[in-house]
């Protein structure tokens, strides 16, 4: 079991594993071993609650394929093992995130001064402009 939060984990079966070869650290073995990691998680037959899938796949961006399927790709480490454990890692941050409702926007008006010294100052700006120039408006 994942801990996201005490209230809430995800099954390590919920989670499938793929091993692929990666470019960057690995020296003359990154030709030859699967470091690379990538983590898919089915969004949609998931156990987690329908507000925060859909949060989920919002959060996950293009990591969301289009049949709502999170892939997380880790390849910083040298080992398969670092790599899978930050794949977790990441993912878990990400679902906490989709976890957390977002404030309601409430509208507000502007005050009354507000609005007055709004109006004082584009008299004043049009009054500047109106000084310009050598011609008199009428």
């Amino acid at each position: 079991m994942i801990e996201i939060t005490p209230s809430i984990q995800i099954d390590e079966r919920e989670l499938q594993f793929d091993f692929v070869r990666a470019s960057g650290p690995g020296g003359q073995n990154v030709n030859k071993v699967a470091t690379a990691v990538q983590l898919r998680f089915d969004v949609r037959g998931s156990s987690l609650p329908e507000d925060v899938k859909a949060r989920l796949v919002k959060a996950g961006g293009k990591r969301v394929t289009s049949d709502e399927t999170l892939v997380i790709e880790a390849k910083s480490f040298r080992t398969q093992e670092k790599n899978k454990e930050d794949a977790i890692a990441r993912f878990a941050a990400l679902v906490r995130r989709a976890l957390e409702r977002p404030k309601m926007r409430r509208k507000t008006r502007p005050t009354q001064r507000s609005r007055e010294k709004r109006l004082e100052a584009k008299k004043k700006r049009g009054e500047i402009k109106k000084s310009r120039g050598g011609r008199i408006v009428e």
